[in-house]
């Protein structure tokens, strides 16, 4: 039999109703000879309201012990008020939190932001397998950890999504399915434009990058804990049962910690466009890009400055490209010259680390700047950053930029 991880967020547990839903949602699979792990949020705003009684009673006194201790009551309650409505629907089930010796997932001591150690989660969640074994939907609190000195610790943002991942992998799940408000991963919000649609499939790599930029299906932090061997999809709670079809997220499909580096294998060239105060005229990157979309040129990234475009395309194409559009530039009144570059070579860094690591590129360029290596160009999005240095550099300075992610 296939183990199923079944997470419930707050809202999909929002009220008596919706609790019996889902509880009968995770019966339904365990009728039909899955076994079930519940992982559970707080019911619905339980942890915000908590967290404003706290600040009103006690401020900046508290400590992060006591935090951590205050704040995991939320999901402490969810999985006992969820493990007894499976039972009531006649099926064995036991709740799991951080006061019992079966709990599985182990941090360090790092209360409100706790780092996982995998090794001893992976060690204790042969308790969790036990319970299976013998029969038992083991209803897990999501977001919370331990230390080894058995103290409360939590997961910091997308903690119960991180738990869901983590038990998946730990416990050779064969699909990890996170229950939300929505349906599925929809192409934009559809408070916003009517024509979002779900969408079927997405990439771990544009989950986590869509997450990043203020999609709320899914915390970005979650992903970095997605096995690629796992299946995994979002679903909505208003179905009453997990095998609906909603988004399957997958992959990754590099490495599960979603960490890269890359060097482009051929040579990059650079063409500059200039004119006069160029950003505060309409349509001139379009009729730039345009151009080279029309000739089948690809472009690999754009910079732009208040005078200039700087385009950056292969090497191979780079002499038809200079001439395709120096037809534009001399037809247009608002460039008045471009230049073609020397070779470049693109270092591609992506890591879901990025996404609040103070200082992360300074870490990155430090290595180059220390053996002189000259960062032509760099952009980066919060998961990935892009270098641009000589092409005689791009070696070197891709094995230093490696090892900062090791």
């Amino acid at each position: 039999m296939g183990i199923i991880v079944a997470k419930f967020g707050g809202t999909s547990i929002g009220d008596g109703k919706r609790i019996k839903k889902a509880a009968r949602a995770v019966v339904k699979e365990y009728m039909q000879g899955k076994k079930v792990v519940v992982v559970v949020s707080a019911i619905n705003k339980t942890t915000d309201d908590i967290l404003e009684i706290v600040n009103r009673s006690i401020g900046e006194a508290i400590t992060e012990k006591q935090m951590a201790d205050i704040i995991s009551m939320g999901e402490i309650t969810s999985v006992r008020v969820f493990s007894s409505t499976i039972e009531s629907l006649g099926v064995k089930s036991e709740y799991v939190d951080p006061h019992m010796e079966i709990w599985p997932v182990i941090t360090d001591s790092n209360y409100l932001n706790a780092k996982i150690d995998f090794a001893e989660t992976e060690i204790r969640s042969r308790e969790i397998l036990k319970l299976l074994d013998q029969g038992v939907i083991p209803v897990i609190c999501g977001f919370l950890g331990k230390d080894k000195e058995g103290n409360i610790t939590t997961l910091g943002r997308g903690g119960s999504d991180i738990t869901a991942f983590l038990m998946g992998h730990c416990l050779h799940a064969e699909e990890v399915i996170i229950v939300t408000d929505v349906g599925g991963v929809m192409s934009t919000d559809p408070n916003k434009l009517q024509t979002a649609r779900k969408l079927d499939k997405i990439s771990v790599e544009e989950m986590r990058d869509l997450a990043t930029h203020g999609a709320q299906v899914l915390h970005p932090h979650a992903l970095r804990y997605k096995d690629p061997k796992i299946n995994a999809k979002i679903i909505g709670f208003e179905h009453g049962d997990l095998s609906v079809p909603g988004t399957e997220i997958m992959g990754p499909s590099k490495d599960k910690m979603l960490r890269s580096t890359t060097l482009n294998n051929e040579p990059i060239s650079v063409i500059a466009v200039v004119g006069e105060e160029m950003l505060t005229k309409v349509g001139i990157l379009a009729e730039l890009t345009k151009t080279l979309q029309d000739n089948d040129i690809n472009i690999y990234g754009i910079s732009t400055g208040q005078n200039s475009i700087t385009l950056f395309i292969d090497k191979s194409v780079a002499d038809a490209a200079h001439e395709i559009l120096h037809e534009v530039v001399v037809k247009n009144p608002d460039m008045s010259s471009l230049s073609l570059g020397r070779e470049i070579a693109m270092i591609t860094v992506n890591s879901q680390d990025f996404i609040d690591t103070p200082g992360i590129i300074t870490k990155i360029t430090a290595p180059l700047r220390q053996n002189k290596i000259n960062i032509v160009e760099i952009s980066s999005s919060q998961t990935s950053v892009v270098i641009f240095v000589d092409w005689n550099d791009g070696k070197r300075a891709y094995e230093m930029v490696r090892r900062v992610l090791e």
